[in-house]
């Protein structure tokens, strides 16, 4: 940053949008729901103002701590907020914590680049908090100034000069309001994630998070390799093309690049990118850049060496990405967020910013390290040739679907609704429990896919194998989306895709090969909230004509206290299977809407899940291993 925007970050820099009064009356425009992912958004929104002083170059230090009420402090040694008197007649730095959009990433020059989701600014923060502390040290003094609930409770207070050595900076402190948010614990791990990513974005940068409800749990993030750290994190248990990280960087027109990638020996591709820090779910113009070079140049290498021969066709951008973990990071001054949930970068200028210093960077890589562009071509040529093989089989699929009268699975128990806002299908195990399924559904809107046995591992099989795989294009067939690039989900079939299984070792490894599917080929299924697992009953007590299901232990010794362990009439049952229950008694415990419980598979954070399917699903043992070990206990915890 120049001396001129050093200076410029002042009262005068602070810009006023508008007022504080609806963020209380509808929370939920401004950090997307009052739940967890809510409450912990509060985090974000303090942290990426200390983001934005590392981004300027003038904070080295954030420290996140979690207190013993569950209030939170974020400390940074940045140049902290202005203090002095704002043209409206109150100090900015009480602006900035009582006027939504009041701070300098609005226009001015207060930061030339910022992050922050939208920034909707730490007065939403202030807004939605029981109470909210700020110290600030700057101009030569430690300021303090109180709120809550948005209001000003105390006035800006000069309490004591700083001390010789003694660094500027900000300490924000405050409790969420449990008015607005019906759960104000905070999940250590959920903050941990988001923290470390920002880390690795930050090269240098230096985050800590403790946890002070528990004694000595504190972490420590410093990354000085940044998005080559941040490669090397995602692809640990996995087996890699060529041993070193490639790294890029560049700026052009304002536009800073910085791109981070690595082949591994996997099928999948993981490419995350990133919007000054803000990570772009759907993509947009900088993922554009990326993967146009990166389809244009390996094509053009792999001719120019004879590896890809004349009467070949163009690998495509799916076999140039088989394997690949990517990180794309770009900041831009003024960035335009588009799309269904705002996550997507429109800047058109950004496309061929990040296309030209891209190109520069993997041809000068490519002439210097031959050896692993060698082995980085053959990999994707091998996913062509495999993509073909695939396309081959699903063209034999589609033309002996179509001479069938129906092109669904013989196996599939339709229902007769067509619209399918109201339909959903049971993903069942084993043809017997399909067999009750059938029989105890509503066959209006409840369709039955029995699956015979445990469906192709999907993260260590290419395309043209998990194709081939029957229970896999019953699915693919069932569903009517398609899959992969194909994939659309306006043609699905189903509104609920229920998988039913056993609840034993292997109904669980079921489960987890259909979800590896699902995410791996199917996403938006899961992150728009198709996918549901149905809980059987694992119990069903009798006493005389009553009945009584329960779902675990602890429920049906509940109920057995209460009737008297020692009557003789009482019948307790174990299912241990689908199979053994009749087919009013699976329609009443686990189809019927009325009573049943479902489990909704939810994305909360796709870095998270691609790790966990990378360790459970993939060929190192040692990871997973040491995976159970550590989640044994919290299995009924362990969420996408």
């Amino acid at each position: 940053m120049s001396e001129d925007q050093q200076k410029n970050y002042g009262a005068e820099q602070i810009q006023v949008l508008e007022g504080l009064e609806a963020v209380r009356k509808r929370p939920g425009m401004y950090i997307g729901s009052t739940s967890l992912r809510g409450l912990h958004h509060l985090v974000y929104e303090v942290v990426d103002n200390s983001v934005d002083e590392a981004l300027a170059g003038y904070c080295t230090h954030i420290e996140v701590n979690i207190e013993a009420d569950n209030s939170i402090i974020v400390k940074d040694n940045g140049r902290g907020i202005p203090v002095a008197m704002h043209k409206i007649g109150k100090p900015a730095v009480e602006v900035v914590l009582t006027v939504l959009h009041a701070g300098g990433k609005f226009g001015g020059d207060g930061y030339p680049i910022s992050g922050g989701l939208h920034g909707v600014g730490i007065s939403v923060v202030n807004a939605l908090s029981e109470w909210t502390k700020i110290k600030v040290k700057r101009d030569g003094y430690l300021w303090d100034i109180s709120f809550a609930r948005g209001i000003t409770n105390t006035s800006l207070v000069q309490e004591r000069p700083l001390l010789d050595n003694e660094e500027t900076g900000t300490e924000v402190h405050f409790k969420p309001d449990p008015e607005i948010f019906p759960d104000i614990v905070y999940d250590f791990d959920t903050l941990k994630t988001r923290l470390r990513e920002l880390a690795f974005l930050n090269k240098g940068l230096h985050i800590t998070l403790e946890d002070k409800r528990i004694k000595d749990k504190k972490e420590e993030y410093c990354y000085k390799g940044g998005l080559v750290s941040f490669v090397e994190f995602l692809n640990t248990n996995k087996e890699n093309v060529h041993p070193t990280v490639v790294h890029f960087e560049g700026q052009k027109n304002q536009v800073i690049v910085d791109i981070a990638m690595q082949y591994n020996t996997g099928y999948s591709e993981n490419i995350l990118t990133f919007v000054n820090d803000i990570f772009t779910e759907e993509g947009g113009t900088h993922l554009s850049g990326f993967r146009t070079a990166l389809t244009r140049l390996i094509n053009d290498y792999a001719r120019n060496m004879g590896i890809l021969k004349e009467n070949e066709e163009n690998l495509s951008g799916e076999d140039v990405r088989e394997g690949l973990t990517a990180i794309v990071s770009v900041k831009v001054r003024e960035p335009q967020f588009e799309g269904q949930t705002k996550t997507k970068l429109g800047n058109s200028e950004v496309k061929g910013v990040v296309d030209t210093i891209f190109s520069d960077g993997l041809r000068e890589f490519f002439e210097e390290h031959p050896v692993e562009a060698k082995n980085i071509i053959n990999k994707t040529i091998s996913a062509s040739r495999a993509r073909q093989a695939a396309r081959r089989a699903r063209e034999l699929t589609r033309r002996k679907n179509a001479l069938e009268i129906s092109s669904l699975p013989g196996k599939l128990a339709d229902c007769s609704e067509k619209n399918s806002a109201y339909t959903e299908i049971y993903l069942v195990e084993g043809d017997s429990a399909g067999g009750s399924a059938k029989q105890g559904r509503d066959r209006k809107f409840q369709a039955i896919l029995p699956l015979r046995g445990k469906i192709i591992n999907v993260e260590k099989a290419r395309l043209d194998k998990i194709l081939a795989n029957e229970e896999i294009r019953s699915m693919i067939t069932a569903f009517g989306t398609g899959i992969g690039e194909e994939f659309d989900i306006s043609k699905r079939r189903y509104d609920k895709i229920i998988i039913m299984t056993d609840a034993d070792v292997d109904g669980s490894h079921i489960r987890t090969l259909l979800l590896t599917f699902f995410y791996r080929f199917m996403k938006p299924l899961i992150t728009e909230g198709h996918v549901y697992i149905a809980q059987p009953p694992l119990y069903q007590v009798r006493k005389g004509k009553q009945v009584w299901y329960f779902y675990t232990d602890e429920e049906m010794n509940e109920k057995l206290d209460e009737l008297g362990r020692d009557t003789n009439n009482i019948v307790v049952q174990r299912y241990k299977g689908l199979g053994e229950m009749n087919p009013e008694q699976l329609w009443e415990t686990t189809m019927d809407p009325q009573y049943r419980t479902m489990l909704k598979v939810e994305l909360e954070d796709a870095i998270k899940a691609d790790r966990i399917f990378s360790v459970l699903m993939g060929d190192k043992v040692e990871p997973r291993r040491q995976f159970i070990q550590e989640n044994a206990k919290n299995v009924r915890n362990l969420d996408l």
